[in-house]
């Protein structure tokens, strides 16, 4: 089971941290992150860890704004969100299995709202 939290309601230029704790799902699957899905849109992946790589991988439309770490003490992942743009708005999902291919996540989060204000 894959439990998010710490969305909510922020003005542009803000900031947000989520945190994915991971209960009966070992932090040994790769990869490890999370999606977002904007209003009337598809699931995307935003940040992912990959641990047969020596970076994360992220989307362009996130580089130099969000930060994602791995919290071994508590199979946790956690997503720092800085600079938020009204365009970040959407439901957040950890995910795990894959970063940009839907079909190809194994374990998928509640997912938990952001929504970001101009």
């Amino acid at each position: 089971q894959l439990v998010e939290s710490g969305g909510g309601l922020v003005q542009s230029g803000g900031f947000l941290r989520l945190s994915c704790e991971f209960f009966g799902v070992s932090l040994d699957y790769n990869p490890i992150g999370w999606f977002r899905q904007a209003p009337g849109k598809e699931r995307e992946g935003v940040h992912c860890l990959r641990e047969s790589r020596n970076t994360p991988w992220y989307d362009v439309s996130v580089k130099g704004r969000f930060t994602i770490s791995r919290d071994n003490s508590r199979n946790a992942v956690h997503l720092q969100m800085d600079s938020l743009k009204p365009e970040d708005t959407g439901i957040y999902f950890c995910a795990v299995g894959a970063c940009v291919r839907r079909q190809e996540v194994s374990s998928w989060g509640s997912g938990i709202q952001v929504t970001v204000s101009s």
